[in-house]
């Protein structure tokens, strides 16, 4: 039996592979890379790169890095995106019901989308876990799943929205996983590095620089709500892939440097990832870390994500009931 009209607020994240394996790896980057929103060479082109070449080197070594930071429970990722789901399930109470997808991955939106076709009278709205817009995550989440709800053939109750820059729960997230930090810090850390997900600059300058500033909009808003003086604060990008530029600083050189120029103690927060997984755990937490001791430096703190935060849940839970984030939407 269907569920009555009641909202459903379906959370779509990037996804993660099964398991820390090599041909678990290699399957979620053969569907991760062949998705021309993230690498949007021509696929005569691409194609022979990506089989000859990186599905051959990159799955094992990137399944040790999932190894090095896989759960009892399962991955990371995966574990705090259905965290968040039973939060947000929590707070509706009977208001709006509440899932998660994948944009690589299961449960895929096709997959999801057909459920909610059989199981599902009231509207979808579709929120990605991204709060900075470019096509290479909010553009590409959007597109797959507007495709799987017409295919399901609920295209008429689909809808869009997105958690804004500077959303109020978002931001207000922010400040208190960063004052959880702070708490477990002998010392306060002398700078703070603000990393986010890299893009080309390429992709940058073709979407008129929203992602970026997206990103600056966000930085903003956290150190306002924070107090935290710009000048001991450096906006950085990580997770390079490929040899073209991308945006810069590099989160990873940046924190090298600190540690060179007699930077003691820094901290790290990752603001693009909502939830924790290989980029923040593994990325910042262990090779980031290792780097700034390497070159100096005596501690380098992460940031927890704000992932099932109350102020984040009521931010994602007004959007499944007015389809308007917090401060601003833009759907």
């Amino acid at each position: 039996m269907a569920e009555s009209a009641r909202p459903h607020l379906l959370l779509v994240n990037l996804g993660t592979p099964e398991a820390p394996t090599p041909a678990a790896v290699r399957t979620f980057l053969t569907e991760f890379l062949s998705d021309p929103a993230v690498v949007d060479l021509p696929r005569w082109i691409w194609q022979p790169i990506l089989k000859t070449f990186v599905l051959r080197s990159r799955p094992q070594r990137v399944a040790a890095m999932y190894e090095s930071v896989w759960t009892d429970r399962g991955s990371p990722l995966r574990v705090a995106t259905e965290r968040m789901a039973y939060a947000a399930r929590a707070l509706a109470g009977g208001g709006c019901t509440v899932s998660t997808a994948y944009r690589y991955g299961e449960p895929s939106l096709d997959t999801e989308m057909r459920r909610l076709a059989r199981e599902h009278d009231g509207p979808v709205i579709v929120v990605p876990l991204f709060p900075h817009r470019t096509d290479a995550t909010t553009g590409t989440a959007f597109k797959r799943a507007r495709e799987a709800a017409v295919s399901a053939g609920i295209g008429n109750r689909y809808s869009e929205a997105l958690v804004a820059p500077a959303d109020g729960g978002y931001i207000a997230a922010l400040a208190s996983r960063w004052r959880e930090t702070l708490k477990q810090c002998a010392a306060p850390p002398e700078h703070l590095v603000v990393s986010f997900h890299g893009i080309p600059v390429r992709y940058d300058r073709r979407e008129r620089r929203q992602y970026s500033r997206d990103c600056e909009e966000t930085t903003a808003a956290f150190l306002a709500a924070i107090a935290w003086p710009a000048s001991r604060a450096t906006l950085a990008y990580q997770s390079k892939f490929g040899p073209e530029p991308w945006l810069t600083p590099a989160t990873a050189t940046l924190v090298e440097d600190l540690g060179r120029r007699g930077v003691r103690r820094v901290a790290v927060v990752t603001p693009g990832f909502l939830t924790d997984g290989l980029e923040t755990l593994e990325e910042i937490g262990i090779r980031a870390r290792e780097s700034f001791l390497a070159a100096g430096g005596e501690e380098l703190h992460l940031v927890s994500a704000v992932e099932d935060h109350p102020a984040m849940i009521d931010s994602l839970v007004r959007l499944a009931r007015s389809g308007k984030a917090g401060d601003r939407c833009t759907a």
